[in-house]
């Protein structure tokens, strides 16, 4: 039932969208005016007449474009459905999604999905994805879609909710990621994966959590795991490494005093011990400085750890997470890039300090 309505409203959704072009493009063609039976002066029958109408000015083709574009974004909003909408309307075909609202914790934002691969297979990699939000907002089911695309590539995926300011604030964000990870390792066998190989992902945000957890052990310690034993690789997209000091207030009361902030930075645990680091950003991203990304790498490769940077021209802060969809896959190779990262890390035992993985990325600029 509840593939079935949610593909129902996908169909929907698309057939919308589809249809309006379509009407469009009817209502410019050329218009065909018949007559069966017209007078030609001849008494003894008539002729067939037909008149074609001249195509329309370019100025109304585009115009008429125009209102077919701006139809669809009003529908959108009245008819609840966004662009990340689609992206995950098309990813419902896929019906990767194993299990849903599955609690890790206590409190209702407590809650993950699982996306695993179709076919049964055991002993597969697992992702545990943190999306992004300014640590404020969020909701796992948005990400549906990247869920669905490391699932068909052969990954286990689990997309945790996690609490968010004002509910929390530093480092509370950070104790439900820990949970999160251990009610992974815990139960993640169950749907496929290898509780072995589990790789952390995070966008933006969610990629400053992910690489807390990896490169300060005090955080998964606390839930009895150990970083750089128990995570076998961290993946951070368009990520705040090192984004002090702060100047808007709301983060500034997310992460408390000016003199403890240093410990909310990833950048400032690094001690090229971790496990092997994939970092990436869009060199258009206007929401998160690409410099986050440039410095964590150079830092890592400065203390001698494990760490493959890319920064892809052209490409913005959504985008960036977006090409993990099939429509805006061609904007960056980020998806062929994390999965052969999660694969590199994962197909053998962990790696000792100061090997460097081999992931053969095919991003520009990859380091």
């Amino acid at each position: 039932m509840f593939f079935g309505a949610e593909l129902f409203g996908t169909a929907v959704r698309i057939a919308i969208m589809v249809s309006i072009p379509r009407l469009a493009r009817r209502l410019l063609a050329p218009i065909r005016l018949s007559a069966s039976h017209v007078s030609t002066g001849n008494p003894g029958g008539g002729a067939a007449l037909t008149v074609m109408a001249s195509r329309p000015r370019p100025w109304l083709r585009w115009s008429v474009l125009g209102l077919a574009i701006a139809a669809i974004v009003y529908l959108g909003n009245v008819m609840w459905f966004s662009p990340v909408d689609f992206l995950n309307g098309l990813a419902a075909f896929a019906n990767n999604r194993a299990a849903s609202n599955v609690p890790y914790g206590p409190g209702p934002r407590n809650q993950l999905d699982i996306y695993r691969p179709r076919g049964g297979a055991e002993s597969l990699p697992v992702a545990v994805m943190f999306y992004g939000g300014t640590w404020e907002e969020g909701d796992r089911a948005t990400y549906r879609f990247v869920g669905a695309a490391l699932a068909r590539r052969g990954i286990v995926t689990v997309i945790p909710d996690y609490r968010v300011y004002p509910e929390v604030r530093f480092p509370g964000f950070l104790r439900d990621g820990a949970e999160a990870v251990r009610w992974t390792r815990d139960h993640v066998a169950d749907y496929g994966g290898d509780p072995t190989k589990i790789v952390l992902i995070g966008h933006s945000a969610g990629a400053h959590i992910a690489a807390m957890l990896a490169l300060d052990s005090q955080w998964l310690a606390a839930v009895g795991l150990d970083s750089r034993r128990d995570i076998r690789g961290m993946v951070g997209l368009a990520g705040p490494y090192d984004f002090l000091p702060l100047t808007d207030p709301k983060l500034k009361d997310i992460f408390g005093p000016a003199d403890r902030r240093a410990r909310t930075q990833p950048i400032h645990f690094v001690d090229g011990q971790a496990a092997p680091i994939f970092v990436a950003a869009g060199t258009q991203d206007r929401t998160v400085d690409p410099g986050n990304t440039t410095r964590l790498a150079r830092k890592i490769e400065s203390r001698g750890g494990q760490v493959t940077e890319v920064l892809y021209p052209g490409v913005d802060h959504r985008t960036l997470i977006g090409a993990f969809s099939p429509l805006l896959r061609a904007r960056a190779a980020v998806l062929d890039d994390t999965v052969r990262f999660i694969e590199s890390v994962t197909r053998t035992l962990p790696q000792s300090p100061g090997r460097r993985p081999e992931p053969a990325l095919s991003g520009a600029n990859a380091e």
